[in-house]
């Protein structure tokens, strides 16, 4: 029943269920891409990176992985949402789903700082404002699953600032959606410390995303991680399990 349940969750978040031109979007709901074929949905990264995110919390609950549940940037908070069902579907009760955002869109980079930042000159990331989606919507968004409950806690910033003070203990699986390298980097250095051994960490847009990839690899050249990464097919995501 569970697997049922799962199942709907991902075809009504990615706007199967009420669109009726799914034959148009069918590649774009799969593969995540962007386009106005998503209008109705409540998640933009596909079936592919909703899959693997399902395995890879499926994998820390049946092997026992302590803490919690996060994901930084959550658009519509359709990902959040689905980890929020994730765990009703196995009734896991002692965990948390946390959901970061600025809730505002994104901000200009710092260039003094991080003169290597990427973004498309002629329509940059922080001028878009279907990206911007407020707490509210995605708080209605949560309630319409009925998912809306104690075991989900909001972070309303940008996670420069909210991070270091959020009151978090330990993490199992980790999910980083921010585009950008500043926010990308502070994810990490607040983020991957409490990610517990045998938990999760799990990018979006890896393949497309250089400032993305930058901060990855800068990070993990900075603390000798060695983990493998492992790259989703196509126009989607990377993780690795954290080892050591």
């Amino acid at each position: 029943m569970s697997d049922l349940y799962l199942e709907l969750m991902k075809r009504a978040l990615m706007g199967y269920i009420s669109n009726t031109n799914d034959h148009l979007a069918e590649r774009e709901r799969d593969d995540g891409m962007c386009s106005s074929t998503l209008q109705d949905a409540h998640t933009m990264i596909g079936r592919k990176r909703l899959n693997n995110l399902q395995y890879q919390v499926e994998t820390v609950l049946r092997d026992g992985i302590p803490g919690d549940l996060i994901e930084c940037g959550v658009w519509r908070g359709g990902a959040s949402i689905f980890l929020r069902a994730i765990l009703k579907a196995y009734g896991i009760a002692d965990r948390t789903v946390w959901v970061v955002d600025s809730f505002q869109g994104l901000h200009p980079p710092d260039y003094d700082k991080y003169p290597s930042e990427q973004h498309n000159p002629r329509v940059p990331l922080w001028e878009q404002a279907w990206l911007r989606v407020s707490l509210d919507m995605v708080k209605q968004n949560f309630q319409r699953y009925e998912l809306l409950d104690e075991q989900v806690r909001f972070l309303e910033g940008w996670v420069e600032q909210t991070l270091p003070m959020a009151p978090i203990d330990k993490l199992a699986y980790v999910r980083i959606d921010v585009d950008m390298y500043e926010p990308t980097m502070a994810c990490l250095e607040t983020l991957y410390p409490k990610l517990s051994i045998g938990g999760f960490i799990d990018f979006d847009d890896f393949p497309i995303m250089e400032a993305v990839r930058n901060a990855m690899n800068d990070y993990r050249a900075r603390m000798g991680i060695r983990e493998r990464i492992n790259v989703l097919e196509g126009y989607t995501g990377a993780y690795w399990r954290k080892e050591a």
